[in-house]
């Protein structure tokens, strides 16, 4: 028969023993203290230098990350990734044609052959680089240029606006794909007045012959006497998508152009022309995609 002081010698033990249980240390206060993390084996590093490649700090200034002194900083701060490993020697040599650079989370785009452009598309204009009815095209205007270049996506000949064009086929066939979902933003004259649950009414759906559609957002922009400008966001990238929807709710286009996709503005760039867009602009597009 175990005597009290035998019972509490006992119970001491087991509480210096960690009472009993695994993975709890002593208790303090009536709280198990928690267990401390056990270490998991490093990933194998992967080397990423290219001796006949380009040095990393000299593609980054030249992509106007920086200057060569910051792209330096930002490299031993290990704010870089080359295929997709954290680099900090400032000696390593990439290829950019290649490799997929990353600088505090966003892609950089480090290949000085690819071409990004915003074309203000005008009515009339097919979205393709030669019509065989000799109308005209988007390829019309791009004649003079060397690159090889192909359009993102689609505007019919009685849609004007923005359309992207690259010969980046990764990024453009990836911001096509419905499961990236990059919005797309649209200004149309429609006959009005406009109700006031119209909005409501597209954002929950609006069912057409070949599906469902919704709007990401509506709003109206301007009013005059029997006509309306409304400002339509949505992902979907169907043919004649907007038109339709918006004749299924009783106000059939009258006009309609594309603004913006994505990050990427019309802002003033006039109709037939074209700019370069900018490195933020690109960086905003690839984490659209994914990329």
């Amino acid at each position: 028969m175990s005597t009290p002081r035998g019972r509490k010698a006992a119970a001491g033990k087991q509480q210096r023993s960690g009472g009993g249980r695994s993975g709890q240390g002593p208790q303090r206060g009536g709280r198990p203290r928690a267990a401390a993390p056990q270490r998991t084996p490093r990933s194998e590093r992967v080397d990423v230098h290219q001796p006949d490649g380009v040095r990393l700090q000299k593609l980054l200034a030249s992509a106007g990350v920086g200057s060569r002194r910051a792209c330096e900083v930002l490299i031993t701060e290990g704010r870089v990734q080359v295929d997709g490993q954290v680099v900090t020697e400032l000696g390593v040599r990439i290829d950019p044609t290649t490799q997929v650079v990353h600088v505090d989370g966003e892609r950089v785009q480090l290949d000085d052959s690819k071409v990004y452009l915003a074309f203000n598309k005008p009515l009339g204009v097919v979205s393709t680089m030669h019509d065989e009815l000799d109308r005209p095209s988007v390829g019309d205007y791009l004649e003079q240029r060397k690159d090889r270049l192909f359009h993102v996506g689609r505007l019919d000949a009685d849609t004007s606006g923005l359309l992207l064009l690259t010969n980046d086929g990764e990024l453009a066939n990836r911001l096509q794909h419905p499961s990236y979902g990059v919005p797309k933003t649209y200004l149309a004259v429609v006959p009005g007045p406009i109700p006031r649950d119209l909005g409501k009414q597209l954002r929950a759906g609006v069912e057409l012959e070949d599906g469902p559609v919704r709007v990401d957002s509506f709003k109206i922009v301007d009013s005059q006497p029997g006509h309306a400008m409304v400002q339509v966001v949505l992902h979907e990238g169907r043919k004649h998508v907007v038109r339709r929807m918006l004749e299924a709710v009783g106000h059939p286009v009258e006009s309609l152009v594309r603004t913006d996709v994505g990050a990427v503005h019309l802002g003033e760039l006039r109709q037939g022309k074209m700019r370069p867009l900018s490195s933020r602009e690109i960086d905003s597009l690839y984490k659209a995609a994914g990329l």
